[in-house]
């Protein structure tokens, strides 16, 4: 493997910018050449949420980094905050929404990749490439 893709800055990766906040894909098969799992941090912005939505073939867990939220899983929705993770299994409906002051900001990991890739293409996202960011 490339040495440059094992050490990820996030000034070096594109920033994908929606109207409920922005996410950098730090980990993808094009990225890192990893192929069993994808990563990346989402920045949710204050009293804004992303719609409830479903990876069909992708497990994911988000790792809670800044912030305090409410995360629904299924039918169960609970509070989560700095420390706290939050597992979904593939094909279950979930959303994240920020309910604190401040930015909430987590790690979310796909296994295997690919959500990110629908994401990323998402209708209403802004692509910025490396090293320019959003207003």
């Amino acid at each position: 493997m490339d040495e440059t893709k094992r050490f990820i800055a996030p000034e070096d990766l594109e920033t994908i910018e929606f109207d409920w906040g922005t996410s950098k894909w730090m980990s993808t098969p094009d990225v890192t050449g990893a192929e069993s799992f994808s990563a990346g941090i989402t920045i949710l912005k204050p009293g804004r949420a992303h719609e409830r939505h479903v990876h069909p073939d992708s497990e994911e867990i988000l790792y809670f980094l800044s912030g305090e939220g409410k995360q629904t899983i299924g039918e169960e929705t609970r509070s989560v905050r700095q420390g706290e993770l939050v597992y979904i299994p593939a094909g279950v409906e979930h959303s994240t929404e920020n309910t604190g002051w401040a930015p909430l900001q987590f790690l979310a990991a796909y296994g295997p990749p690919g959500p990110e890739a629908a994401i990323r293409d998402a209708e209403g996202s802004t692509i910025h490439p490396p090293g320019e960011h959003s207003e």
